[in-house]
């Protein structure tokens, strides 16, 4: 009977290179600016439906007949910021008679915050010339919830190209397992001297280079 250690099997071929691949991804440059990136997203996709919910709320209490400070004053205590300073700086300048579209601006995040911004717009607007401070927010409104379908549509297209890059990411380990299943010893060779040390080299630059690529255009195609 072969030893372990010259035929590992599939579990100990699995669990190879799991221990080996996953610190050398990890420390790749691309993988922290990707993961950094999902982070951007999701955060940025918060702030989008606060900025909806906070339009709609507004729209809601000052069909209501409420006065615009009264209005915000009670849609942010339900609005779901993802930061709760943001609703308490806007409470407080609401109810002190605070500068609303200064609050706003000073809150509106760099990513994800234009709808805070327009909405400062509109509220200068309305408090110098007298415009209905209830259409303009309504048609703020219709055009964040047109950017979020929009991207919501882009999401679901690249959800293939996603699927496929972590499809393809992963053949190599399903190789290695196709080969360890027909009796060869592929570990004893990447490992067994300088031709196959070489060739787990190239193969897990090229896997990492595909996926930096792969990402590369991904979040290219989410900013069009």
């Amino acid at each position: 009977m072969e030893s372990a250690r010259g035929d590992p099997g599939l579990l100990g071929v699995i669990r190879l290179v799991i221990q080996i691949g996953a610190p050398l991804i990890g420390r790749l440059p691309f993988a922290d600016r990707v993961g950094r990136r999902s982070a951007r997203a999701k955060a940025t996709a918060l702030w989008h439906t606060a900025c909806i919910e906070l339009c709609h709320g507004l729209g809601a209490e000052l069909a209501a007949g409420r006065n615009p400070a009264e209005a915000l004053s009670r849609v942010v205590a339900w609005v779901r910021f993802p930061e709760p300073s943001v609703a308490q700086a806007l409470d407080t300048a609401a109810r002190n008679g605070g500068d609303v579209p200064a609050t706003l601006r000073a809150v509106a995040p760099e990513e994800g915050g234009a709808g805070l911004r327009r909405l400062a717009a509109c509220w200068q607007l309305s408090s110098r010339v007298g415009a209905g401070l209830s259409a303009l927010i309504d048609r703020v409104e219709t055009g964040l919830r047109a950017a979020q379908a929009h991207r919501q549509d882009t999401a679901a297209q690249l959800a293939g190209p996603r699927a496929t890059a972590r499809l393809l990411a992963a053949l190599p380990l399903l190789g290695l397992l196709l080969a360890t299943g027909m009796g060869m010893n592929p570990i004893g060779f990447l490992f067994g001297g300088p031709m196959g040390f070489g060739c787990l080299l190239v193969g897990l630059s090229l896997n990492a280079c595909g996926l930096w690529w792969t990402n590369r255009l991904v979040a290219r195609a989410e900013r069009a």
